[in-house]
């Protein structure tokens, strides 16, 4: 019972953040900040959601404080975010709200933690191979690669190229740890589809073995430290 409370109060918050808040609204509030009517209504659905999913009038002291406090939240948020970190505070907001929902659940329903997997050395070593693999491989690829960076190369998103890597082997890792290797068979094919078109219109031979060895030192750097975190 105490888990579905905490299904109820994240799907209050999914549906009071996402499916009834228009653009609208958040173009209002980021514009008025704490003077937006959008803000305050905002806070009156978000105590009514609550009341809906558990469809009682016996939870009004959750309502309040999930209520009160995705308010304030929100109105650090608008108080403190620039036009060039709208998203780290988007994440940092949502990040927040899913705290306070925890932490109202826990003592509402005066629900206990299970940190016991802190302890288990097969966490730790998921968690810094998970890590190895976002930045530290993406930088030793890059070194090991350097060399055979071609001269003349067409115009990309910025970074675009080092965030594929970094989501690939992750998704790879994942794969891998939860035994479905079928799936990184696929993400291979799925990869070289889209690839395929591009090398093939660009007519250089050193792009494609460029992308070619970026592409296996990737997957097999997954795979290695994927396999080195099963043992």
């Amino acid at each position: 019972m105490m888990e579905i409370a905490l299904l109820k109060l994240l799907l209050a918050h999914v549906l009071g953040d996402f499916f009834l808040q228009p653009n609208s609204w958040v173009t209002e509030k980021e514009k008025l900040k704490l003077r937006s009517g959008k803000l305050y209504l905002h806070i009156a659905i978000h105590i009514a959601l609550v009341f809906l999913v558990f469809f009682t009038f016996n939870v009004w002291k959750v309502a309040v404080v999930i209520g009160l406090g995705h308010g304030l939240i929100d109105a650090m948020k608008l108080i403190f975010q620039k036009e060039k970190t709208k998203r780290m505070w988007f994440f940092i907001d949502q990040i927040l709200h899913v705290v306070l929902i925890f932490a109202v659940w826990k003592y509402s329903h005066q629900a206990t933690i299970d940190l016991g997997f802190l302890q288990n050395e097969k966490f730790w070593s998921f968690v810094l191979g998970a890590l190895f693999l976002t930045s530290p491989a993406a930088i030793f690829i890059r070194v090991v690669i350097a060399k055979w960076i071609p001269t003349k190369s067409s115009a990309s998103l910025q970074d675009a190229g080092k965030f594929i890597g970094i989501i690939e082997r992750l998704l790879i890792y994942l794969f891998v740890c939860t035994r479905h290797f079928e799936a990184v068979g696929f993400l291979l094919a799925a990869k070289s589809i889209f690839r395929f078109g591009d090398l093939k219109e660009a007519h250089d031979i050193k792009l494609t073995e460029y992308v070619l060895i970026g592409t296996l030192l990737s997957f097999g750097i997954a795979l290695i430290v994927a396999m080195t975190v099963m043992l």
